[in-house]
């Protein structure tokens, strides 16, 4: 490292940020880590944490209604979203702290202030006016959700972001947007007693998901009294004299609503970075570009996480960075392996799906076996509550190795990290099938579907 002031400078104290730095430092690496905003990044500040401490709100309303079918009395319910926002505040903040502490103990340095490259080892330390250099420099600057300026009226909307800290609970709200973003809080506003219209362009929320969840999810969430547009935009957003705003969905319908939310994707953060200062290459959409290690066409700076747009998970950022120190400090290069990555949607009810859909397995296997199962959970029979689970296993014909698990139902995203060890390991449904069932649990299904539900040939159905 002669000559630089540090082994390794991450920019950006996110999940893959933070780890990196970590791991780094307790290597033995003199190692430093810049963070414009909070530590934490999108999933502990702004993403994943604070979202699911919302699911967990919103779903209290069923749980009170359930209660009665097994002999509890709940008193009339009242909310308070200023209590919501107060107690998430105050474990966002406890994280936080824990995120850099974990950086000081492995005896790592740590900077409140926006980095930008001067040039490929010299950093720009923005809130102290001051540059430090470094040999090896990992961008780490996540993404942020996608604008959309060529919507007039996109100023009057909020993002994810901004949901986080509304200063009251809308009475309604129209989310534009089909991903799990948009679905995921459509479901928490719903809960939360929010009057909610999800307006999609496509023609099934949730693309790339397998169908069966994507139009069972659909199904469920307007029997609950969501309102789902597809084939549908937002032409314009209008404030309103009185107070809420007005917005235009393709086909003349006006909608109005306290709040207009934005969810239509993610943007990676690398404007304003000096990444063309440094020579690193950026794709079309502005992501880093990196090669099969995460490094940059610059040899010593090197991307993970959502800024490099390949995978926008928080577990797969934390990865990509493990996989980052072994390359760059351990003489151990190591690809990130982006296969096969279980994941769930904190939709009411939720999903955990890992492996192929039956639509992608279909178009590279030559036969599949499909077993499925529509059922009402346990939990629902004394309720009353009319709302079906689904489990699906899609299984290729010729090897017997079950290539994708998709869960709707209670539960399905601890399914599926669970499910996510047998089909990463490339066993069979005949493994499945040998599996003892836990009794009386939903997941039993999946060991207990030995007749295949249809098979699918050269893209066919054959019932």
């Amino acid at each position: 490292m002669a000559g630089y002031d540090y082994d390794l400078f991450v920019i950006g104290g996110g999940s893959g940020g933070v780890r990196a730095a970590r791991v780094a430092a307790a290597l033995g690496k003199k190692v430093a880590i810049a963070e414009e905003y909070r530590f934490g990044g999108t999933c502990v500040i702004r993403g994943c944490v604070p979202k699911k401490l919302f699911v967990y709100a919103s779903q209290f309303p069923e749980h009170f209604e359930d209660a009665a079918g097994y002999g509890w009395t709940v008193p009339d319910a009242r909310f308070d979203w200023k209590t919501l926002i107060a107690n998430k505040d105050r474990e966002i903040a406890r994280l936080e702290a824990i995120y850099k502490k974990n950086v000081h103990g492995a005896g790592g340095e740590t900077f409140q202030s926006r980095a930008t490259l001067v040039d490929r080892h010299t950093i720009r330390l923005e809130s102290e006016d001051r540059t430090v250099t470094a040999d090896q420099i990992l961008v780490a600057t996540g993404g942020r959700p996608a604008a959309h300026p060529a919507l007039p009226g996109h100023e009057h909307c909020i993002t994810s972001n901004e949901a986080f800290h509304l200063a009251e609970l809308p009475k309604t709200i129209v989310i534009e947007g089909g991903g799990y973003i948009a679905v995921e809080f459509a479901n928490i506003f719903h809960g939360l007693g929010v009057e909610t219209t999800l307006v999609y362009r496509g023609s099934e929320i949730l693309g790339r998901f397998d169908m069966d969840l994507r139009r069972t999810l659909h199904e469920t969430m307007e029997k609950k009294g969501i309102r789902i547009l597809c084939h549908s935009v937002l032409e314009w957003v209008r404030r309103r004299p009185e107070g809420g705003l007005d917005a235009l969905v393709s086909g003349g319908e006006i909608l109005t609503a306290d709040q207009v939310m934005l969810a239509i994707g993610r943007t990676p953060n690398t404007e304003g970075l000096g990444l063309d200062a440094a020579g690193v290459d950026l794709d079309k959409i502005g992501a880093v570009v990196v090669d099969d290690y995460s490094r940059t066409n610059v040899d010593n700076i090197w991307a993970v996480g959502d800024v490099t747009n390949r995978v926008q998970l928080t577990p797969v950022a934390i990865h990509e960075a493990m996989c980052f120190v072994e390359t760059a400090f351990k003489d151990n290069p190591t690809k990130p392996d982006h296969d096969t990555i279980p994941t769930a949607v904190f939709s009411q009810p939720e999903i955990g799906t890992v492996g192929l859909s039956e639509d992608e397995a279909s178009k590279r296997f030559a036969e599949l076996e499909v077993y499925r199962a529509l059922f009402r959970p346990m939990r629902h029979t004394l309720s009353g509550r009319d709302e079906k689970m689904l489990m699906k296993l899609v299984v290729d014909g010729a090897s017997r190795k079950v290539i994708g698990a998709h869960v709707l139902g209670p539960d399905a995203g601890e399914m599926a990290q669970l499910l996510g060890i047998p089909i990463k390991a490339g066993l069979t449904k005949d493994d499945f099938d040998r599996t003892m069932a836990v009794h009386p649990t939903a997941s039993e299904e999946l060991v207990t579907m030995y007749k295949p539900s249809y098979q699918v040939k050269d893209g066919a159905r054959i019932d």
